[in-house]
């Protein structure tokens, strides 16, 4: 299928889908999406004596393809087919439920098939597109309307009645919220990571083997251009999945030990590899990270002099003088780049910032003492001859975080919390047989 830029997805997955058929000719040249191999039209699963047909399997598996964007392999495929079937029991389940509330309490909770057309047509707008094209786009690929309007009717009537039933009883108090602002004044003196995640839930996928094979392959598909989010939203049991993996900024302690230990490794803008835990497997990928709030932060430009190791006594105190010279004319970082380029055999270039305890000793002893606009003393390393102009100085860590987006963040994590156990219990106390 052909990569168009899509905007404003919304959380549930289904609406994140390539209108390239909307868009131009790109997207007729990509065939819909063959039936998996191996599947007949017969029984893939029964859900409390409700069937799950293997069309509905393969309808499902088409969208996850559509959606994710990773192109389906032979060896990918039964990680389709388990997802697919995986959600289609939750929401047979879910609806389901929502049935039983509806007969008892005489309320009405499963949306009207009115109400998922207007999401349909909100979805189709953002995308540019009209809903009859938008039904196009997705019969091109192979998938009938009507395999995402069950899954919109799903997934927003179960999130209205969990929203419904529990969301007005949950109360926060000051005191939960002082332990968390106490906890994060604790933790801010550690380092800080910006991220978004992908957990592969091993039980549910059938066993650690099988969830580290997935992750890897979900890793190979991320590194070709399959988009994160995508990724995240359908193949991820994280409940972040929800928001395309997104994680927001974590402290160092909050994640399991494995993954700090990956993350502590990473630079941002990196993917890691596959990062077996205890009960399954994790993708990270570091979006940025900041120093602890005790820790001083430096930001240096430098202007050097190449030399070997064994240059000659003379060679260094010529190049010394030099540099000299040329700190005597810099008048804080904006004159580096120019005043070094009067200097022959001069190149001058940003360091960037960096926490002052993990610059080299040399650089370290030279730059500790020095004002932002203030430039070092050369200073003679393996490769060469450097002065260092302080740009600015700081503190790393987080700025205050409020009351109201503490209490939020507690709200959403509890809410979530709830309807994990309530999803738990349905599959528990549900006959469920898989074929």
């Amino acid at each position: 299928m052909s990569r168009v830029a899509m905007k404003g997805c919304r959380t549930l997955a289904a609406a994140c889908l390539a209108l390239g058929a909307v868009a131009g000719p790109a997207f007729s040249q990509a065939p819909p999406t063959a039936a998996p191999a191996g599947l007949s039209e017969s029984v893939a699963a029964v859900i409390n004596d409700e069937v799950i047909s293997t069309f509905d399997l393969a309808q499902r598996m088409r969208l996850l393809i559509a959606t994710s964007g990773i192109q389906p392999t032979q060896q990918n495929l039964p990680q389709f087919q388990r997802e697919a079937l995986s959600g289609l029991v939750d929401e047979r389940l879910q609806i389901q439920e929502l049935r039983r509330v509806e007969k008892e309490q005489k309320i009405e909770i499963v949306p009207t098939d009115s109400e998922v057309d207007e999401q349909l047509t909100e979805m189709a707008r953002e995308n540019n597109a009209n809903l009859q094209q938008f039904t196009n786009s997705l019969a091109a690929q192979g998938i009938g309307i009507d395999t995402l309007r069950e899954q919109i009717r799903a997934q927003s009537g179960w999130q209205r009645w969990v929203r419904g039933r529990y969301g007005s009883r949950l109360r926060i108090g000051e005191d939960q919220v002082k332990a968390e602002m106490e906890r994060i004044a604790a933790a801010a003196t550690r380092p800080q990571y910006q991220i978004a995640e992908v957990f592969i839930d091993a039980a549910r996928v059938g066993g650690m083997e099988v969830a580290v094979n997935g992750a890897a392959q979900l890793v190979s598909q991320i590194q070709q251009g399959a988009p994160f989010p995508a990724v995240a939203r359908q193949f991820s049991a994280s409940p972040s999945a929800a928001t395309g993996g997104d994680v927001g900024w974590i402290t160092a302690g909050e994640m399991p030990a494995e993954v700090d230990a990956a993350l502590e490794q990473m630079r941002p803008g990196q993917l890691s590899q596959p990062i077996p835990v205890r009960d399954g497997v994790y993708i990270v990928y570091l979006r940025d990270r900041r120093a602890g709030a005790s820790a001083v932060t430096v930001s240096l430009k430098q202007a050097a002099i190449a030399l070997s190791q064994g240059a000659p006594d003379a060679e260094v105190r010529a190049a010394s003088g030099r540099l000299t010279d040329l700190r005597g004319r810099i008048r804080g970082c904006e004159t580096v780049e120019t005043e070094a380029a009067r200097v022959q055999g001069v190149v001058a270039g940003d360091l960037g910032e960096a926490e002052l305890k993990d610059l080299s000793p040399a650089f370290r002893t030279a730059v500790e003492g020095l004002s932002p606009g203030q430039t070092s003393e050369p200073i003679r390393t393996n490769v060469g001859l450097h002065i260092l102009t302080v740009c600015a100085r700081g503190s790393g860590g987080p700025g205050a975080v409020s009351k109201d987006q503490i209490e939020g963040r507690i709200y959403g994590q509890q809410l979530s919390m709830i309807a994990r156990r309530y999803m738990r219990d349905l599959r528990t106390a549900a006959t469920i047989e898989t074929r």
